[in-house]
Formats: C-alpha cells, sequence, structure tokens
C-alpha cells in the first residue's frame, strides 16, 4: 500500500502491526485473545460501501494509538474503542456509533471483561458522535484520533473528502455541498478544533488548512 504520510499523520499499520494491537488490548486486559470477534470486526470494517470508514481507516488510527499511547490513562480500553468505534457504518442510518458501543459492551462482557471497564469503552466509542466536548482524557484522545484526517498532508485529506462524497452518492448534489460544508464549518469554529495539546501541536494548523479548502470547493 503506498501512501503519502508525515510524521505527524503515520502511515496505516500493515496486517501483523494490527493483529498486535488487538492482542496487546485483551492481553493487557487479562484476557484470552477473541480471534472469532476480531474476523467479525476486520468483515465489517471491509464492507463495500466503505469508502472512508474502511479498513484504511482503523489501520490510520491504530498507527497514531500506537504513538500516542502513553498519552491514554487506559491504553488497552483506548484501542478496543478505537477497533470498534466504526463497527457499524450505514451513510443511510444514524445512530451508528450507538449500536457500535453497545457492540463493544457486549463483546467486551462475554469476553470476561469487567463490566465498569465495558461502560468506559462504551462511552469512549460514543464520544465519536462527535456531538459534545469529549469527557476525560482517553476521551479526548479517541476523538483526536478519529479526526486526525483533518490534519493529514493536503493529498490524503483530498482523497478522504472525495471518499466521503462516495458514500454518500445517494444524497444529491445541492443538498450535500450545503450539509457538508455545514459539517466541515462546524469543526472550523472550535477553538481549538483538537482536545489534546499533542494533537493541536501536530495536526491543528494543517487541518484549519484543509477544512478551509474543503469548504471553499464545496462553494464553487
Amino acid at each position: 500500500m503506498t501512501v503519502n504520510a508525515s510524521a505527524n499523520h503515520p502511515a496505516p499499520l500493515h496486517d501483523a502491526a494490527l493483529v498486535e494491537t488487538w492482542a496487546d488490548a485483551w492481553a493487557d486486559l487479562g484476557c484470552a485473545v477473541p480471534l472469532a470477534l476480531r474476523l467479525e470486526l476486520h468483515t465489517a470494517w471491509a464492507e463495500p460501501h466503505r469508502r472512508y470508514h474502511g479498513t484504511e481507516h482503523l489501520r490510520e488510527c491504530m498507527a497514531l494509538w500506537r504513538l500516542w499511547q502513553e498519552k491514554c490513562e487506559r491504553p488497552a480500553e483506548v484501542a478496543l474503542a478505537l477497533w470498534f468505534h466504526d463497527a457499524v457504518h450505514d451513510p443511510q442510518e444514524s445512530g451508528n456509533e450507538l449500536r457500535s458501543a453497545s457492540w463493544a459492551a457486549r463483546s467486551l462482557v462475554t469476553a470476561g471483561v469487567a463490566e465498569s471497564a465495558a461502560q468506559r469503552v462504551y462511552d469512549l466509542v460514543l464520544a465519536t458522535r462527535h456531538d459534545r466536548p469529549p469527557d476525560g482524557q482517553d476521551a479526548r484522545l479517541v476523538v483526536d484520533i478519529d479526526l486526525a484526517i483533518f490534519g493529514s498532508p493536503m493529498a490524503r485529506f483530498e482523497r478522504y473528502d472525495q471518499d466521503i462524497r462516495k458514500e454518500y452518492e445517494f444524497v444529491p448534489g445541492y443538498r450535500y455541498r450545503s450539509q457538508r460544508a455545514l459539517v466541515l464549518q462546524s469543526f472550523l469554529d472550535r477553538s481549538p478544533l483538537y482536545q489534546t495539546p499533542l494533537a493541536q501541536a501536530l495536526l491543528e494548523s494543517q487541518a484549519r488548512i484543509n477544512l478551509s479548502a474543503a469548504i471553499s470547493r464545496l462553494a464553487q
């Protein structure tokens, strides 16, 4: 896989490294590694309609998690939240994050994880709705990792922007442009856009450039 990457936005993890993040998270929680669940998740992430919210997004998120995990209070829970955060993704339905969070919590409890940890992972997944300020360091990191694509190199961001349009190809052009501009502007209006000092230092400036350019393209 050839990608544009920088020190601030690392290349997606390859297969072995991705699997390692899964195994390490379960080991840190003191549980046997559920292979069947990982395969089920991978199948979900690889659904053909996912032009952006697919396996590359997961691999990019986990690459950042590997770089930033020392900033996490509970790294294993953050890792599993990222594995599950877009486990359910239907562009024509609402509530994807809620269903993803429920899948995560149910799976963790079934695997023998304490209910308190399962609840925290559930809450971390729900933080990716981006509808309110995240509560706690781990939630802030999950949100920043999920939104790191905004601060990616321009060529990667533009490909992301095109892939989002393909995911929502069922939306008519004018409606898509107006609604997409509102969404991107809502992120651009945040001050700061990112929640953690680390993401602010590494991604904020490029994210503002990318978002401004995307909004300008939508207005043309």
